[in-house]
């Protein structure tokens, strides 16, 4: 049955690696369940609803991509997006979070048109090759910024930047922050290791022992728990029992009157813009790396992919979260081999089954999860050799866009300054038709420049 509905032997892979990339993908974005909560909760939405919400919003949308596409990717609430509609729309603009759901429900909607349009699918057709493959790169060093900032190996100082100290915390001692960066730094080292000497399941078993040996290290009082600081104890609490958290108070809470027509015309456009090129880069740069594209740099079946991810936006509304997206951490359960929907169907049981096991899954910590987006940038990052750096106007773009994705700290500004580069300079330079730049891609340029200018 599995290999009629998934469809196994023509992806060349089997249900043991699909299952095992699924579970890889689920541990390295299970994060989401802690973290949407913590930051929706801020506009005063109940964190246990947000909780179930964020879990069921998360299940259908990776059901859709396996049912519509066939693909390996899975979805939750994204964050950046999570980030705006908190301490943006709500607590800065000053609307209620009731508004700020129907901004995202509108916006889901008007996805589905798009994609049921194939306005979605000629964007991702008309981007040039080489600037496909810089947006895997720049995904690739992005994730792994994802990683570093998340062991905390990397902290905010005097460089914006720089290498982790005591002294860059205030309040951390070796017992508690120290610890955890010396764990996740031998987590690297760790999968490192199990990827040279090709153990299966090598980026899950780095997950795994890093998080066993921080346990090691909290019994022998190595690691003291400071949750002042954001560091929490690494077992297990079931200390409240299994319970699943009422969705009720976040439910159908939709509100279209409290913000004036023109300023949640413009709240539904920054939530479908950066939805729409957070995706479109994360499924260019995860099916680059899987090597999913076709010779002519095209995503088969991308229109069930773009409409599972605008079904899923307009469900999780509904059910009370922010705007559900493809998570980039996809690409760890791609590089584990996963390529059918088989691994988001694995995936989405696990974010079922974390309604039930709670303690369990956002046990996991930060600096265990960590490695696995590192070295999941490293495998990205390679794809750098195949950009034909040579042409100048091919090449600049593409470093344009590898660059602004970790230093702007956004995979759709990569792919805004990429684009605007491209076009600019190939206009410029009279390579505009030898190149054959679609109309496409200058309305994008001139939506992004638009984009600068207005918000």
């Amino acid at each position: 049955m599995l290999e009629k509905m998934f469809k196994l032997k023509e992806n060349h892979t089997t249900a043991k690696t699909e299952i095992l990339a699924g579970i890889t993908t689920f541990m390295t974005m299970a994060y989401i369940l802690a973290v949407n909560p913590s930051i929706l909760s801020a506009t005063g939405m109940d964190s246990g609803a947000v909780f179930t919400a964020t879990v069921l919003a998360s299940f259908l949308g990776t059901v859709c991509m396996a049912l519509f596409a066939n693909y390996p990717f899975a979805l939750a609430p994204g964050m950046g997006l999570n980030a705006y509609f908190a301490y943006t729309v709500v607590l800065g603009m000053g609307y209620p979070w009731q508004s700020a759901l129907a901004a995202v429900f509108v916006e889901g909607v008007v996805f589905i048109l798009l994609s049921l349009l194939n306005v979605r699918e000629a964007i991702f057709n008309s981007i040039p090759a080489n600037l496909k493959k810089a947006v895997s790169v720049g995904i690739g060093l992005f994730i792994a910024f994802i990683g570093l900032q998340n062991a905390k190996i990397v902290v905010g100082g005097s460089t914006l930047v720089e290498l982790f100290s005591l002294e860059a915390i205030e309040g951390a001692t070796m017992k508690d922050a120290g610890i955890t960066v010396l764990l996740a730094i031998i987590g690297v080292l760790i999968t490192a290791v199990l990827v040279i000497k090709g153990i299966k399941g090598n980026i899950l078993w780095g997950i795994l022992i890093t998080w066993v040996l921080g346990i090691i290290c909290q019994f022998a009082g190595l690691y003291v728990p400071n949750p002042e600081l954001g560091y929490y104890g690494l077992l297990p609490d079931f200390s409240s029992g299994i319970s699943i958290p009422s969705i009720a108070p976040i439910f159908m809470k939709l509100d279209f009157t409290s913000i004036p027509l023109a300023e949640f015309i413009v709240i539904i456009f920054a939530f479908l813009f950066v939805d729409m090129f957070d995706t479109l880069g994360t499924l260019i740069g995860v099916a680059s790396k899987a090597d999913m594209l076709d010779k002519d740099g095209k995503l088969p079946n991308i229109k069930g992919a773009l409409l599972a991810d605008a079904v899923a936006t307009t469900a999780g509304a509904v059910l009370g979260t922010s705007t559900t997206t493809t998570f980039v951490e996809s690409a760890s359960g791609v590089t584990e081999g996963g390529r059918t929907g088989l691994t988001a169907v694995t995936t989405a049981i696990l974010f079922a089954l974390a309604l039930l096991l709670s303690p369990i899954f956002l046990a996991i910590p930060s600096f265990a999860t960590a490695p696995a987006l590192i070295v999941v940038g490293f495998y990205m990052v390679n794809q750098v050799g195949m950009i034909d750096f040579s042409d100048f106007s091919e090449g600049i773009p593409a470093f344009v866009c590898i660059a602004a994705m970790p230093f702007f700290y956004s995979i759709s500004e990569g792919i805004s300054m990429g684009v605007i580069t491209y076009v600019v300079l190939n206009v410029c330079t009279g390579k505009v038709k030898e190149k054959k730049i679609s109309v496409v891609m200058y309305i994008l340029a001139l939506l992004f420049l638009l984009k600068y200018f207005l918000i």
